[in-house]
């Protein structure tokens, strides 16, 4: 009977997948013409754009009238399609009731169900969901992390449970966690954080959480390790890399060498800039749009251009230090389920990561861990808040390293509003002086797990500090923050400044719930 469910299972797994077009696959023609003249300002609107009609009546007719003298591109898109709804652009707070009281409202208003909005980019869910806010209408794979810290401060643990299942049943689906419900989003995923969820699941419910998300676990492992068992020293393949003494670890990746079709004018017109082979520079920049730092300095050669990234030529501290987790993650689930040869498997793969990533990521002369570039055999000089990772994911750093990066943020990365992402101000987002979210958590997270205390305290406070003064300036919470200027907004990036925002709720509520003399409102 298994031997017959299982070719079923693949051939329903490849059905699936299949029937996830992208609107570039949908629109052949229309689609590159839309974007390449700017129809719309903002790349993401049109592959999110709601057909009135079927596709292939659409093409049809575009097919008839592109070539007539009067034809009108923007006319023509906006008889055939629908702009999408965005409920946060139009929500506004009420200031007076402080912060707290509008992320409990804000809540219902990121809420989406479980069904299709008529897009045919977005992947219907089988469960209820919260979207980060502004242009951002789907789920984003590591945002949801610390937007369900923020739900379950809330008390919203039913929708907690609801979008780890999503992220389950993704997994079950496609084989990974895709970077967003979108059928564009399907050739990459973002930062693991399926582990994270599960543990902080288990935190409240019980190790019986273990055994229930262990075959995801498992799934989304082999995800990141398809092709390890095929290369030699110095070779990569997909998300690996086999490093000079034969150690394995793991590098951002996309599966397609194509302009990103959420911004594609925008990738077409860099490639043309950056004078290098159009596949190899879109598949940099997809790999950066994986690891969510789309984009920073930390991927370029020349820290002011970003026609030099090379991201897939980086072994990245972050991305190593979640999959470390992971695999701490599938070690205890097996312990639960009483399988002692399979968790010391994993645990032995974790201890093995932890030893690569001292030997060529830590700089014992900093004092802290850098990326590293397995091309050309040696760290990356950019100094950068991933380097804070294995404090949060738990990679047995001992209290006198735990010091030592305690003592290399405090004197290189601290400001006024939190932590800095970088040290290089370039203009793009992922960059000095902005500071994000997610980025204080981890770090905040990391000195809480290391005995740093005062540090981390002192962070939580710079960070709700911040966020309440621009919330009393606006009534918003927002994607990003100027940490060095308290009284500007964040810049850079693709796109204008979100507000919402899924993950800055979550923090401030986790940070919130602190029980320290903070001496801000509210």
């Amino acid at each position: 009977m298994k031997k017959l469910l299982l070719p079923f299972l693949l051939i329903c797994l490849f059905t699936v997948q299949a029937q996830l077009k992208t609107p570039r696959a949908t629109y052949p023609g229309l689609f590159e013409a839309v974007q390449m003249n700017r129809i719309y300002p903002d790349g993401k609107t049109f592959p999110d754009l709601k057909p009135k009609v079927t596709p292939d009546s659409i093409m049809h007719a575009y097919q008839l009238l592109k070539d007539k003298p009067d034809f009108n591109l923007k006319s023509f898109t906006e008889i055939y399609f629908e702009m999408p709804s965005s409920q946060s652009h139009s929500y506004h707070s009420d200031i007076s009731g402080g912060i707290r009281k509008h992320i409990d409202t804000l809540w219902t208003v990121l809420r989406r169900e479980p069904v299709a909005d008529g897009s045919i980019s977005l992947i219907k869910l089988p469960f209820p969901y919260i979207v980060p806010g502004g242009r951002f209408r789907e789920v984003y794979y590591w945002d949801s992390y610390f937007t369900m810290l923020g739900l379950r401060e809330s008390g919203k643990t039913d929708m907690v449970t609801n979008m780890l299942n999503n992220f389950a049943w993704l997994i079950d689906t496609l084989g990974f966690i895709p970077n967003g419900n979108r059928t564009y989003f399907l050739t990459r995923s973002q930062p693991p954080f399926f582990a994270c969820m599960v543990q902080s699941m288990a935190e409240t419910n019980g190790d019986k959480v273990y055994l229930r998300y262990l075959p995801q676990l498992l799934k989304e492992y082999a995800y990141w390790m398809r092709g390890a068992n095929h290369i030699k020293p110095g070779e990569a393949n997909a998300h690996v890399v086999k490093m000079p003494g034969g150690e394995i670890l793991n590098r951002y990746w996309d599966f397609s060498d194509q302009p990103r079709e959420e911004s594609y004018r925008e990738d077409v017109l860099a490639a043309e800039k950056s004078g290098r082979t159009p596949a190899e520079f879109y598949r940099d920049i997809r790999a950066a749009a994986e690891s969510g730092w789309d984009f920073s300095s930390r991927w370029f050669r020349d820290p002011q251009d970003l026609h030099t990234i090379h991201t897939t030529d980086l072994i990245p501290v972050d991305l190593n230090a979640l999959l470390c987790n992971l695999e701490a993650a599938i070690s205890k689930a097996y312990m639960v389920k009483g399988k002692r040869d399979s968790s010391m498997l994993f645990q032995q793969k974790r201890i093995a990561r932890i030893k690569a990533m001292n030997r060529y990521c830590w700089n014992e002369k900093s004092g802290w861990y850098f990326d590293y570039d397995w091309k050309a055999r040696q760290q990356s000089t950019a100094i950068t808040i991933a380097g804070a990772f294995p404090l949060f994911c738990d990679m047995m750093i001992s209290y006198a390293r735990g010091y030592t990066m305690s003592d290399f943020i405090a004197k290189n990365l601290l400001a006024p509003g939190g932590v800095k992402t970088t040290l290089v101000n370039n203009r793009q987002q992922w960059d000095d002086p902005n500071g994000w979210a997610p980025l204080q958590y981890v770090t905040a997270k990391g000195l809480l797990k290391s005995g740093h205390e005062n540090l981390a305290n002192d962070i939580i406070r710079r960070w709700l500090g911040l966020n309440t003064t621009v919330f009393n300036h606006t009534g918003k919470l927002m994607e990003k923050y100027n940490v060095e200027d308290l009284h500007l907004e964040a810049g850079g990036g693709e796109y204008a400044l979100q507000d919402g925002f899924g993950w800055t709720n979550g923090v401030f509520l986790q940070f919130l719930a602190r029980k320290i003399n903070l001496h801000i409102q509210e």
